[in-house]
């Protein structure tokens, strides 16, 4: 005991800490292992990194799908990719960087996908386009002519106000006819179409020049 100002200190020894007792037919936990640091050099990505060609090998070609003689571009090991997904999607949303987007129009059903995920990095809302029936509410709905069969789509009337600006997105631009009816969904309302965007761009069947003059995205072009 010390004194200090006529104030008196007692100085006591410190405590160890008890360990809890294991309880019965327990047994007691190991420490987990320390986890491996691998070296930068291990996990870095290749200087001559070509991210497009890296893509292009993640998308699968499945001959006479869905009718003999259409070569059909699947999708399903790029979404299996971590890194592919990634690239995909950065791709797009990079070109939207200090641009105000509001909305993301996705088509369904490989447009959620995409869309969903685009439009939480572009932080905006999501719009699905979806097949007749699919929709709860109020509904606009136009109806357009496909490579196999006609078709239609529908929109939540109230789902964009008027001059909100929108990217359409869908995994495949083929004529372009899906687009753009996605696109006069979007015109009814009085919103604006920004952009197209797309994964997988067929060149020679000429979507491209249907969505003109509004800017089109694709980030893997085939013949």
């Amino acid at each position: 005991m010390a004194s200090r100002k006529g104030i008196s200190v007692t100085r006591s020894k410190p405590v160890p800490a008890r360990s809890q007792p294991t309880p019965r037919g327990v047994e007691a936990k190991k420490p987990a292992p320390p986890v491996e640091r691998r070296k930068l050099d291990e996990i870095a990505l290749p200087i001559e990194f070509d991210a497009v060609a890296y893509v292009r090998e993640l998308v699968r070609e499945v001959p006479d799908f869905p009718e003999p003689g259409v070569k059909f571009r699947d999708i399903t090991p790029l979404l299996a990719d971590p890194r592919g997904f990634h690239i995909v999607l950065d791709a797009i949303a990079h070109r939207f960087v200090g641009s105000q987007i509001d909305a993301v129009v996705g088509v369904e059903s490989r447009g959620f996908i995409f869309g969903g995920a685009l439009a939480a990095r572009l932080n905006a809302s999501f719009v699905p386009v979806r097949r007749p029936g699919k929709l709860p509410f109020r509904t606009d709905k136009v109806s357009y002519s496909m490579e196999y069969a006609e078709a239609e789509l529908e929109m939540h009337r109230d789902a964009l106000r008027e001059g909100a600006q929108v990217i359409v997105v869908d995994d495949l631009l083929a004529t372009g006819s899906t687009a753009a009816a996605a696109g006069e969904l979007v015109d009814r309302q009085g919103a604006i179409v920004l952009a197209y965007a797309f994964v997988i761009e067929l060149v020679s069947l000429g979507g491209r020049e249907r969505l003109s003059p509004t800017p089109t995205i694709s980030i893997v072009r085939f013949e």
